[in-house]
């Protein structure tokens, strides 16, 4: 059983990774009906949440059936970290965790997310500092470092650990490589194998199938795995790698009604945590996600995505899923 501290996450836990404007309630929700273990918020910057502003305070909303659920911070200040600590743990989420992998510039050129990959000291004072902050447990994601010549995450995970971290996400691949080229997980298997180290690790980076996930469990030896951009118009991902875990066999594909349900139930989910012009405006980035691969399906998206009113997409829903019901795809 995988734990981090009381939290119980099974025998292989399987997490949806932080991603911004995609890891919102909406979306979860239909992550956690399809399997997900335990999922995180997106990111949200501390000096967001200092001033107050409208979207990083939203970004604090959970709900019960969500949980586990971690809130995850980043930023690159230490004192303004530690406070932001704080006011997240009043959310009453289960977990905080730390993003020291983002690499995109607007994050990494401002001193946080994976440009602390260049300053571990201030990384292990910014980690001290927010596990000092709340009562949570305090985990970390982050990349193996900022490019080849400082591939430092044996250390990182060490030292993360000794100021009181109790879990490790770590991505397989550099801040300079961005999302590109393929995932390195051997970093990963010698710090789970490093016997000082005793909190879960978790490997990040290019799980894309039920396969993939059974050979990187069975050769690098990690406590669970966090799926990201694999999930998106994909929740059933979590289920399917489940179910070939456990029996070696393929849960049957899901059709376009099964799509259209879900598409529907992110869609409702969205309306009822933004109201039904902001759910319906928010929404129309997933249409493509969740039929990518349907044969002459751009009509119907540009009509989702022009459509005003809950009910004008629901119709057109129920038209995909009357029009496509037999059809196969070639994903």
């Amino acid at each position: 059983m995988v734990k981090i501290r009381n939290i119980e996450l099974g025998n292989f836990p399987l997490l949806l990774a932080p991603m911004e404007d995609v890891s919102d309630p909406p979306f979860r929700a239909v992550c956690k009906q399809n399997g997900a273990d335990l999922m995180y918020t997106e990111f949200i910057s501390s000096e967001g949440l200092i001033r107050d502003a409208a979207k990083s305070r939203q970004k604090l909303d959970i709900f019960e059936y969500e949980r586990p659920i971690g809130i995850q911070l980043f930023g690159s200040d230490v004192e303004t970290m530690r406070v932001c600590a704080e006011i997240a743990t009043g959310a009453r989420p289960d977990l905080i965790d730390i993003n020291y992998g983002c690499p995109v510039k607007q994050v990494a050129c401002r001193g946080a997310g994976a440009a602390l990959l260049q300053d571990i000291p201030k990384m292990v004072r910014m980690t001290q500092a927010v596990v000092n902050a709340t009562p949570l447990p305090v985990t970390v994601k982050t990349r193996l470092g900022w490019d080849d010549s400082t591939k430092n995450v044996e250390d990182v995970a060490e030292r993360l650990q000794d100021v009181g971290i109790e879990a490790l996400t770590i991505h397989g691949r550099t801040r300079v490589q961005m999302y590109k080229g393929e995932a390195d997980w051997r970093l990963i298997a010698r710090i789970r194998e490093n016997p000082r180290i005793c909190i879960p690790i978790f490997g990040n980076g290019d799980i894309d199938s039920p396969e993939k996930a059974l050979e990187y469990r069975n050769r690098y030896g990690v406590d669970g795995i966090m799926i990201g951009r694999a999930s998106i118009g994909y929740p059933w991902i979590f289920n399917e790698i489940k179910h070939f875990l456990q029996t070696g066999q393929h849960l049957p594909a899901p059709t376009v009604p099964d799509r259209v349900t879900a598409c529907r139930q992110h869609l409702d989910f969205s309306i009822r945590w933004k109201g039904e012009k902001t759910g319906i405006f928010e929404m129309r980035r997933h249409y493509t996600n969740y039929f990518k691969g349907l044969e002459n399906f751009k009509p119907h998206r540009m009509r989702l995505v022009e459509a005003p009113t809950h009910a004008d997409v629901s119709a057109i829903l129920e038209e995909v899923a009357e029009v496509y019901a037999g059809a196969l795809y070639e994903c």
